[in-house]
């Protein structure tokens, strides 16, 4: 489990869980947390479970049905994954119930304001990111009187901007949606896509935002394959099918 010491904060648990520990086999190995693969559910169930304990007194681990929106759920009660709600963000103010985002190159970013005693976790793809789904979390945390000043948000691993290359209409999408997202792209050769810098946008994103406390853990998940899955390294690989690692918080007390 990977932590982050600005979310090591009184009354809160977290982790950015890695692809190793669990018991999956194949392309799958070792730690899949997601049930939308083709991998075993109950290998998938006890994956999920390990990840629950190692974050603390959590009473379950919740993830949505992610779909690339800025859609947001306030949780005040626990689901099954049948039944989960269509969103790509999570907040809460109760006690033991962990909010956990799937990703295999998108930008999972948990938030806190312990203060408040209020937590979220986002999920961002280019999509969700450049549609607000970080705004969005913000402001469903104020609503449970989380101050965006005092909010904590760490973007955890994702593909890095040496990994994200881009076609040039990408990039100009962006441009016309965000135009402050210029700085975000660069050339790295001649002749060369472009690429892009998810997590410094989603940080940039974050502190447009008014948060103050942003930190980006800089792992790359194209790049890091001992430690993580990633769509993209599929893709390129032609391989049937890919794992999801979990990022997840939860208030303690």
């Amino acid at each position: 489990m990977i932590t982050v010491d600005a979310l090591a904060l009184p009354g809160l648990g977290h982790g950015f869980f890695p692809r190793t520990g669990g018991v999956s086999e194949g392309i799958f190995a070792s730690r899949n947390c997601g049930f939308g693969s083709g991998d075993r559910r109950d290998a998938v169930a006890e994956n999920r479970d390990r990840c629950r304990r190692e974050l603390g007194p959590a009473e379950t681990l919740l993830t949505v049905h992610q779909v690339h929106s800025p859609d947001v759920v306030t949780v005040t009660e626990a689901w099954t994954p049948e039944t989960a709600p269509r969103a790509d963000a999570m907040v809460t103010d109760r006690p033991g119930l962990a909010l956990g985002i799937l990703t295999a190159d998108c930008a999972p970013i948990l938030f806190a304001d312990a203060e408040a005693g209020v937590v979220g976790a986002a999920h961002a793809g280019w999509k969700g990111a450049l549609g607000g789904v970080t705004d969005a979390t913000i402001a469903a945390m104020r609503a449970l009187g989380a101050v965006p000043e005092r909010i904590t948000a760490v973007v955890g691993p994702c593909i890095g901007p040496d990994s994200y290359e881009v076609g040039p209409e990408f990039r100009d999408r962006f441009l016309a949606e965000d135009p402050d997202s210029a700085g975000f792209f660069r050339i790295p050769g001649a002749g060369a896509r472009p690429h892009f810098d998810l997590p410094g946008y989603v940080a940039a994103r974050l502190r447009r935002a008014g948060l103050r406390q942003v930190t980006v853990t800089g792992l790359d998940t194209l790049a890091g394959e001992e430690q993580f899955f990633s769509y993209r390294r599929t893709t390129l690989r032609k391989e049937p099918d890919y794992g999801r690692q979990i990022s997840a918080i939860v208030l303690t007390s």
